[in-house]
């Protein structure tokens, strides 16, 4: 996908961007490049396809979802940024943190995000389970969201507890979605949310498979969820 395609299917979508969005993805790419040499952060390197599968697979968010009100957002496991930062550059009015497990990472994004200019971004290096425990934060986000992190029944308790009540959670996943959503209908009922839409689009040029699961959060999630790390992992809410 080049630069022009970038462009043309994001303004389909309503989706403008201007001259400075445009040179803050591309500045993201070449610092995605650059570090990716000293670090592992994506196995996915060539420009057009960094453009497709990261940054216009990020954005097809909004397609479903309207991002234009003020939100905060919590992208949980984020690794190279994706979603939130294309959203973020996107919809620059977003409040985003992002939470993950490993420094290094974290180290890219705060820089990554000084370089792109971004205000209203927050790092938590934490694992997703330990940061929804924890009271200032629990329950605090209008939006939360994850990009093929893991199975939903494990996602939804690592991502629920985040949500705060009649707010929603995003996740954004590849093909498989049907059988996940009948294995994760006890997790998402027992931590207070309830599926409201999957969409199904067709990713440009491969026409590779992409779902974007919206998840209403309509009850409190109980104290004991999430519980230890590597735990949800183990043995999934049955």
């Amino acid at each position: 996908m080049d630069i022009s395609l970038f462009t043309t299917l994001l303004e389909e979508k309503g989706i403008s961007l201007s001259p400075t969005q445009l040179n803050q993805f591309e500045t993201y790419y070449k610092l995605l490049v650059e570090w990716n040499e000293k670090m592992n952060l994506t196995a996915i390197t060539e420009k057009p396809e960094v453009y497709l599968k990261h940054f216009y697979d990020s954005i097809s968010a909004a397609f479903y979802f309207d991002f234009s009100r003020e939100a905060s957002i919590c992208d949980v496991g984020a690794g190279a940024g994706f979603p939130s930062i294309p959203l973020k550059i996107c919809f620059p009015h977003l409040k985003i943190s992002i939470v993950d497990s490993l420094q290094k990472r974290i180290t890219f994004l705060e820089e990554l995000s000084k370089e792109l200019k971004l205000e209203d971004m927050t790092f938590y290096h934490d694992r997703a389970e330990t940061f929804g425990q924890k009271a200032e934060i629990r329950e605090s986000f209008d939006i939360v969201m994850a990009r093929a992190v893991a199975r939903m029944s494990v996602l939804s308790e690592l991502c629920l507890p985040l949500v705060k009540v009649n707010g929603t959670f995003i996740a954004m996943k590849a093909a498989s979605v049907a059988e996940e959503l009948e294995d994760g209908k006890k997790a998402i009922a027992t931590l207070g949310g309830s599926v409201s839409n999957v969409h199904h689009f067709l990713l440009p040029l491969e026409n590779s498979d992409r779902n974007i699961v919206i998840i209403d959060k309509k009850k409190t999630t109980p104290k004991k969820y999430p519980r230890k790390p590597g735990t949800p992992n183990r043995s999934p809410i049955k």
